[in-house]
């Protein structure tokens, strides 16, 4: 599969027993290596208010990583516009961009903490889906449902630290087209006023929009013209419909003359299947961990998560998380990233890995790359 390429989306995981500074020393040292190995972006997220996660500021780390990589592109996967102005982000890229020109990815979401929206009426998929599987072997699992969460005081508290009191957030699109406007140097004001980004404006910075359904944030990304990745690692049940939705609402640009999808997912790879197995162990403590509103946890063990409770209720908690999290040798996991390229259409694939050791980390990144490019 040399002509998809791969892509690292990276949270900036802390494993227990470590601090946000190992974790991030790690992360700048994966990106290293991932662009010796061939991967072709690296991603940061934008988590808050999670003591197991450290990416809090994607600006912040890609300045950091840009510095200590050559050519490899750096991006956000992604900024949460809902607690952001259009005129902070543009200025925050355009500064790295100053230094670091032509390797930015500036991608945009929408605000964790708010229940997903979807299109009244989501595009049909591409990829038939029976019995919980599409016709090439991909696991969809059911819709997996935040209402638990709505009102939770963790949400709550996080909303209220992340937003100035009384702030509303502007709507998500117009966001968008804010910033589209200030970066090419054509913002004006509902009174006619200019506004011009330096640095910021006139950069080389490609903007992504992410999104885990066929709503807002995919239309939004074809009515722009504008390259879509899609989550599969964080809401696999709608995959399917996101890409859909995207090239539905696709309109060509100046950006493109047609789709670019990327489409993210959760891997561990190792030497065998159990090796990999091993590995992957602390994925559903952690996942339980974002789903019950705790914040996710420092990445545990294998044995540390043998030794937490488990019950049937966790269990149906996390379950499309982890039986969509692909884990294996470099075969298996190949195979499986095949079946989600095909039943998506994907033109790249992004990565995302953690495990408790940062040296099985990098060595799934590069057992993974050696067997998808001599494919």
């Amino acid at each position: 599969m040399s002509g998809i390429p791969l892509g690292v989306l990276d949270l900036v995981p802390v494993s227990s027993g470590s601090t946000a500074a190992e974790a991030l020393h790690r992360s700048i040292d994966l990106a290293r290596q991932a662009e010796a190995f061939g991967y072709t972006r690296y991603w940061f997220a934008e988590h808050h208010l999670n003591p197991g996660v450290a990416g809090t500021s994607p600006a912040v780390v890609i300045a950091l990583t840009a510095a200590a990589t050559r050519t490899i592109r750096l991006g956000s996967g992604a900024v949460q516009l809902g607690h952001r102005t259009a005129l902070s982000v543009v200025e925050e890229f355009g500064l790295i961009d100053a230094l670091h020109p032509g390797r930015l990815d500036l991608g945009l979401g929408r605000s964790a903490g708010r229940p997903p929206r979807h299109s009244a009426e989501p595009a049909p998929p591409a990829a038939p889906v029976a019995g919980g599987y599409t016709p090439g072997g991909l696991r969809i699992p059911p819709r997996f449902s935040f209402a638990h969460l709505l009102g939770h005081p963790r949400v709550a508290l996080q909303q209220q630290l992340l937003n100035l009191p009384g702030a509303e957030p502007p709507d998500y699109g117009e966001q968008v087209d804010d910033v589209l406007a200030l970066l090419r140097g054509e913002y004006r004001s509902a009174q006619g006023v200019e506004a011009h980004a330096v640095p910021g404006e006139g950069a080389d910075i490609q903007v992504w929009i992410l999104g885990s359904s066929g709503g807002p944030s995919a239309e939004t990304a074809g009515r722009n013209g504008l390259p879509f990745a899609a989550n599969y690692h964080v809401s696999p049940a709608t995959v399917l419909e996101a890409a859909e939705g995207y090239r539905a609402a696709f309109k060509p640009s100046a950006v493109l003359d047609r789709p670019l999808l990327a489409v993210s997912s959760d891997v561990v790879v190792a030497e065998d299947d159990a090796s990999a197995r091993e590995l992957a162990a602390g994925y559903g403590p952690w996942v339980r961990s974002i789903r019950t509103a705790e914040g996710a946890v420092p990445f545990p063990s294998p044995d540390q998560a043998r030794a937490l409770p488990w019950t049937d209720a966790d269990q149906e908690l996390v379950a499309d998380r982890v039986e969509t999290q692909f884990v294996g040798s470099p075969r298996t996991v190949a195979d499986d990233l095949e079946r989600l390229q095909e039943a998506t259409g994907a033109d790249e694939l992004l990565i995302t890995t953690i495990t408790h050791g940062h040296a099985d980390r990098v060595r799934s990144y590069r057992l993974l790359a050696e067997e998808w490019y001599r494919r």
